[in-house]
């Protein structure tokens, strides 16, 4: 048989207090969906079913890729693994490679350090993103049809990070 537990000091049942976390939980996740539509709880757009992006590799590397193709498209990386490669192309562009458990790329993410050599967010998806008030963009879309998502993310300031990341959705 089994047996509740109360706590004679607080002067009530465990379960009660269970269930009345769950409630809490509970609101606030419906709370937090609601805040993600936006003002006036309108929803927000669907995801990008048909990617308009011409950005679908990064210097001959594609998703799906094997180690040994991109290593040999990219060369020897400055730290290599079984799931990951780190390639310094200069002192403003760099590279991670993310592989699964099968040796096939699952994400490429490049970073360009404070150099007019990046792409811009026209380039990756092929239209204009409006940057911040503080002049910093940010973009990303799921591409679910195509299986991956791609982000663009740009910091602000007089030396900028820009980041471009493909990722497989798993």
């Amino acid at each position: 048989m089994s047996r509740l537990i109360s706590n004679p000091v607080l002067g009530f049942r465990i379960p009660t207090l269970l269930f009345a976390m769950a409630s809490v939980l509970l609101v606030l996740n419906i709370a937090d969906a609601q805040g993600r539509r936006g003002a006036g709880g309108a929803t927000p757009p669907p995801e990008d079913e048909s990617p308009s992006t011409t950005f679908r590799e990064y210097r001959g590397v594609q998703l799906g890729m094997m180690t040994d193709e991109v290593r040999k498209k990219l060369g020897d990386p400055k730290d290599k693994g079984d799931e990951q490669d780190f390639y310094v192309f200069n002192d403003t562009e760099t590279a991670q490679i993310v592989y699964d458990k099968t040796h096939k790329v699952v994400t490429i993410s490049a970073d360009f350090i404070n150099t007019g050599s990046a792409l811009s967010a026209k380039q990756v998806f092929g239209s204009d993103v409006e940057a911040k008030a503080d002049g910093s963009v940010y973009k990303m879309v799921r591409y679910t049809k195509a299986g991956y998502w791609l982000s663009y993310n740009r910091t602000s300031g007089a030396s900028p990070l820009t980041t471009i990341t493909l990722q497989k959705i798993q």
